[in-house]
């Protein structure tokens, strides 16, 4: 023998519902108060972040012999778009708009500077260096100045993202904002800067020394 449904829903009392109706109103309610009147209470809830990471291991050391005696900073918005051919991009596709910051250090190496390159006078006063032009290093991105600015990816892609290990990754844009760092260096006069800085400092330390007369020529060293 069975009940009908609606005459199921017609043996509940009046009073549950009632109570139902004022549980849920209430529970609205308070979740408003958390998200607004009162965000300190989402801190309840959050999530709890631990660093359980391993001892950093030291692999090689190596010696450096270069002065860094400039260093630039740079600042590129990269706006990288990924098409799929022959498929529309609210299917599939990504654009990352992305501004990433970084520096260039400008740098004589030293280490290349031979005994034939140095010439003293026997009166010790006049000194002549010949040292390897200035070179620039590899740019470095700063993790606190750059940030994505927006990213929109197609059907398709934010699916794959749900079960990629790594669904945020920049990698792509990062690289491509250090060549640009790294190609407006290049065109900087950075090298410039960094070979008449690494003078004067020569220039200071030899008269320091007692010399009067210091030159100091930038070409193939020895």
């Amino acid at each position: 023998m069975t009940t009908p449904i609606r005459r199921l829903a017609g043996l509940v009392p009046g009073w549950a519902k009632a109570v139902s109706a004022v549980v849920l109103v209430l529970a609205v309610l308070f979740a408003g108060l958390a998200m607004s009147v009162l965000p300190g209470l989402k801190d309840l809830f959050g999530t709890e972040t631990h660093d359980r990471s391993g001892p950093a291991l030291l692999e090689s050391v190596q010696d450096i012999s270069r002065y860094d005696a400039a260093s630039g900073n740079f600042q590129v918005v990269v706006d990288l778009e990924k098409d799929a051919k022959y498929l529309p991009d609210a299917l599939r596709g990504t654009r990352t708009l992305y501004v990433g910051a970084g520096t260039v250090d400008a740098y004589v190496d030293l280490g290349k500077v031979g005994a034939d390159d140095v010439t003293v006078d026997e009166d010790r006063t006049s000194a002549t260096l010949r040292l390897p032009h200035a070179a620039l290093g590899e740019p470095a991105l700063d993790p606190d100045r750059s940030y994505a600015v927006s990213k929109q990816r197609g059907l398709l892609d934010r699916i794959g993202d749900l079960f990629s290990d790594n669904p945020n990754s920049e990698q792509a844009v990062q690289k491509l904002a250090a060549r640009h760092i790294g190609d407006a260096a290049k065109e900087s006069a950075l090298t410039e800067r960094a070979e008449a800085n690494t003078t004067d400092m020569l220039k200071g330390l030899l008269h320091s020394l007692g010399f009067t007369e210091v030159k100091v020529d930038y070409g193939a060293a020895s």
